[in-house]
């Protein structure tokens, strides 16, 4: 006699102490065949481990019906995938690998909702391999190793070299990207990682090196809006049996509005279409907007979004489009960067790309920083506009940027210069002695303010001021005081200051 649980529907382990079992007839039962199979499914070393049940079947139909959309949606072979034709059009990279049944391992990065984790479902499936996943929110090294040993069982049975893709790979720590380091190298399993984050900060120069990365696009709304349009016709996974009509704006909507994230479109779709279903009214547009939601601002303070969106605002500013620089920095703002950091980065570049073009700037700039901390938000927007707008419209002149990094290169590259006996410090006893100080002019005694004196000992020039703004009248006066330095007479004729000129030269 078999016996069966009828609260797990398993062989029961402990019959005895069960309360619950039941006996069956083993002979006559027509369970039998199915214990027999579970046996057989069980020993069967690609499912190690595993608890199969006795009405999988029905689980799976189960588990099935309570999918979204967007999960059943899921197209079955490569030539249904919609967008990222950059990387999957013939003779592109990842195409002729799948072609070449040669995947390696190889790196899906992108935005939320751009096919990652289908397009490793559909490789997999393309080059005839068996596919395990984990995802790095919920899996660990031992759960990495686990199935490491089951691929290389499979390979050195002779089967196909297995797939493993990980989800969120960003996720692992330093140690459990390095646990896949050996066997990845060794060709026991073809890895495909999947990460929202920028590779280069998050997955690891030895894991990167041994894998190809590819980077996903946000899907244009004519791909959204014929995965939309699929899913409606669909009667088997999609929304085909609900027979609503959804009108075409509020396709174009969700298309639009979803940012390139198809998932996003899916849901939504399935929630104006299901919430629509019996009342006769077809999908309008403004039931659209009310399932799609606000925008998601796509920003992440501290990944890609904070440095792209940064680097938009200051290369806005440097290029004088005032429009931009204050979209930039509202879509900065909505995303809840630190005010902080945005008063920062305006002070830093009031001195880096105005300088003296506009010295006004950079007090506008630290007036702003002091302003936002006194105030802060939603006030503090109002002076980073003002303040966007003054920089952005101001004259500029990387002068003084270029200056002290031509001085610095000077520094570490060439060699030192000695400071000039008479520049050197002389307020001491025994200086002088020294010749320290000796033949020192001292500026204020003239009445220009400027005397004939080499400050440098060498012939050298770092700042080069432009011709915009108030760099204009530098340019004038750094050349009246050059002048005065090499001694040669601001008035008087030119025979006179060619001399000065000719023996300043001869001297040197």
């Amino acid at each position: 006699m078999l016996r069966v649980c009828p609260a797990s529907h398993l062989l029961c382990p402990d019959p005895l102490s069960c309360r619950f079992h039941v006996n069956v007839d083993a002979w006559d039962s027509p369970l039998l065949k199915v214990v027999n199979s579970i046996s057989e499914r069980m020993s069967d070393h690609s499912m190690p481990d595993s608890t199969v049940s006795l009405f999988a079947d029905l689980e799976e139909d189960n588990l099935a019906k309570s999918e979204p959309l967007a999960a059943r949606m899921r197209p079955k072979h490569l030539s249904e995938f919609t967008g990222q034709r950059h990387l999957l059009d013939e003779g592109k990279l990842l195409r002729r690998m799948i072609d070449a049944k040669r995947i390696g391992s190889i790196i899906l990065s992108g935005p939320p909702g751009t096919g990652k984790t289908t397009l490793a479902n559909l490789i997999a499936r393309s080059v005839g391999a068996d596919l395990r996943i984990l995802s790095a929110v919920s899996s660990g090294v031992k759960e990495v190793r686990e199935v490491l040993l089951w691929a290389k069982d499979v390979v050195a049975s002779g089967g196909m070299r297995p797939v493993l893709f990980i989800d969120e790979i960003h996720r692992f720590s330093k140690s459990q990207q390095d646990a896949l380091l050996p066997d990845v190298e060794s060709g026991v399993v073809s890895l495909i990682g999947a990460t929202t984050s920028n590779p280069y900060f998050a997955v690891n120069s030895a894991l990167l090196s041994r894998s190809q990365l590819f980077q996903l696009q946000s899907l244009e709304s004519e791909d959204i809006l014929k995965l939309l349009g699929r899913a409606l016709s669909d009667n088997v996974k999609g929304l085909g049996q609900c027979g609503v009509r959804v009108d075409d704006d509020a396709l174009q909507h969700l298309a639009e509005g979803s940012e390139g994230d198809a998932r996003r479109a899916l849901t939504a779709l399935e929630i104006a279409v299901l919430s629509s279903q019996g009342s006769g009214q077809a999908v309008t547009l403004a039931a659209a907007r009310e399932s799609l939601g606000g925008r998601l601002g796509g920003y992440d303070a501290t990944g890609d979004d904070h440095y792209d969106l940064s680097s938009a605002l200051i290369k806005s500013i440097r290029g004088s489009d005032v429009d931009a620089g204050l979209y930039w920095l509202a879509r900065m703002l909505e995303g809840g960067e630190d005010i902080r950091y945005l008063c920062r980065r305006l002070v830093i570049l009031a001195s880096e790309d105005i300088g003296n073009a506009d010295p006004q700037a950079l007090v506008m700039a630290v007036a702003a920083m002091q302003a936002c901390e006194w105030v802060g938000l939603p006030e503090c927007q109002l002076t980073l506009s003002q303040t966007v707008a003054y920089l952005a419209l101001a004259p500029k002149s990387n002068a003084a940027t270029v200056a002290i990094g031509e001085a610095r290169r000077d520094v570490s590259e060439g060699a030192l210069i000695p400071v000039p006996m008479y520049l050197r410090d002389a307020h001491y006893g025994g200086a002088k002695d020294l010749g320290h100080g000796v033949d020192y002019q001292y500026a204020h005694n003239s009445d220009s303010g400027v005397v004939a004196q080499d400050y440098l000992g060498v012939d050298r020039s770092f700042y080069r001021p432009v011709n915009r703004g108030f760099e204009v009248e530098l340019v004038q006066r750094m050349e009246r005081i050059k002048q005065q330095l090499r001694g040669v007479p601001l008035d008087g004729d030119q025979e006179e200051r060619d001399e000065v000129e000719r023996d300043g030269v001869e001297s040197r």
